[in-house]
């Protein structure tokens, strides 16, 4: 189990758009000029945009891999630590992140999912009526 940096970043290859852009100790992780990720490569930390529900859940779950980053607004961002999770699990987080912040449209082109597979409820959470559930 556990991640390599270079892993974490080949699997940001694998969806579309994906801009890196240094930032001091960190990579920032973005499409289309939004923000979904960050990187601290010397930490071999990842912290990943997700539902408030998920951040919950899977800090509640293994504390000793995720935890708590921020809130901002609907969205609970989450630290990873890339010793302690498979790539598979990883990819699937990566993958609703991006899904998360990324236009419906561009989703749509590349029918791009957490699992790989299509889209669905993912399609841009942050264009969702507040108190609209993800399906």
């Amino acid at each position: 189990m556990g991640v390599s940096v270079e892993e974490f970043l080949g699997m940001l290859d694998r969806l579309p758009e994906v801009q890196q852009t240094p930032g001091g100790d960190w990579i920032s992780l973005k499409v289309r000029g939004s923000g979904f990720g960050y990187l601290w490569e010397r930490t071999e930390t990842v912290g990943l945009k997700a539902t408030i529900e998920e951040q919950i859940a899977l800090v509640a779950e293994r504390p000793e891999v995720f935890e708590v980053q921020f809130t901002a607004g609907r969205f609970g961002w989450v630290v990873v630590h890339l010793a302690g999770i498979d790539a598979d699990e990883l990819f699937e987080l990566v993958t609703e992140a991006w899904c998360l912040t990324a236009p419906k449209q561009l989703i749509a082109e590349h029918g791009v999912g957490p699992d790989g597979g299509e889209a669905g409820p993912y399609a841009r959470e942050a264009e969702r009526p507040a108190g609209q559930a993800v399906r």
